[in-house]
């Protein structure tokens, strides 16, 4: 097993039980205590738990975390990938439309398959975002036309933010817009730690006529600071995993479709 994959197991554990210990882990994995440490090493540098004696406990929850971009690439890639392979299954048969793009790894892996999507399905594509990720992931794709948002770029995120993004934002009105979150609960909907990038991705909400949410089972019953859509907002949710019961309820009550990659 490769590290990269060691790594997701772990953090998957995490969730499930709340801590992990380096003897259990290394058991569990049939590795060496170093290898394990490396591992934690490595997850807690990318803000996904905190070390603490012995092992490590969830970072997740708190309101404020946010790895950069560079550090969210690697994580949980596998899912990533499955989950935009079904999302673009929105767009159907020879697509022709506007698709405006929310910044996210998750919504950058969506945007890196749209290309082959788009030519074995004879569709092309009139394409918007803020993310300067995602636009040069885009740039020379043949069968989109892309349009790139200014505004302040946040460095964490390499996307513009801004009252120049939200003016910008709120006057389009894409056909479908995939949207990214860091959180998604049933009592605070999907949230993000950063006001500026909260109140972006809500014109992109208000602003779309389809919204699709992807995010992994990692951002399931977690919250941060700012909520920028409640689950009624959403149209579908592509995740890698069925969303535990209570979440799964409230998105049925939403009427939010949720595809499982």
């Amino acid at each position: 097993m490769y590290a990269t994959e060691r790594q997701e197991v772990i953090e998957r554990m995490l969730l499930q039980s709340g801590r992990v210990g380096v003897l259990e882990l290394a058991t569990h994995f049939d590795v060496t205590t170093e290898t394990v440490r490396r591992d934690l090493d490595a997850l807690e540098r990318s803000g996904a738990l905190r070390r603490v004696h012995g092992g490590a406990v969830p970072l997740d929850r708190a309101s404020l975390v946010e790895p950069s971009v560079a550090d969210r690439v690697a994580r949980h890639s596998d899912s990533k990938r499955s989950i935009a392979h079904r999302a673009l299954d929105v767009l159907g048969e020879d697509f022709r439309g506007s698709i405006f793009f929310d910044a996210g790894t998750t919504t950058n892996a969506v945007a890196d398959q749209l290309a082959a999507r788009l030519i074995a399905t004879r569709g092309t594509a009139e394409v918007v975002t803020h993310s300067l990720f995602l636009a040069h992931t885009l740039a020379s794709v043949e069968t989109v036309s892309l349009s790139l948002i200014g505004g302040r770029v946040r460095g964490v995120t390499a996307a513009a933010v801004g009252a120049e993004t939200v003016r910008a934002v709120s006057g389009l009105r894409p056909d479908i817009a995939f949207v990214a979150t860091n959180a998604l609960s049933a009592g605070f909907g999907a949230s993000t730690p950063d006001p500026e990038e909260a109140a972006v991705k809500a014109a992109i909400v208000r602003s779309a006529r389809r919204i699709v949410l992807v995010a992994d089972q990692s951002k399931f019953e977690t919250e941060r600071l700012v909520s920028f859509a409640a689950l009624s907002d959403l149209d579908v949710l592509v995740t890698d995993a069925e969303p535990p019961a209570v979440l799964r309820t409230a998105l049925d009550d939403a009427d939010v479709e949720v595809w499982t990659a």
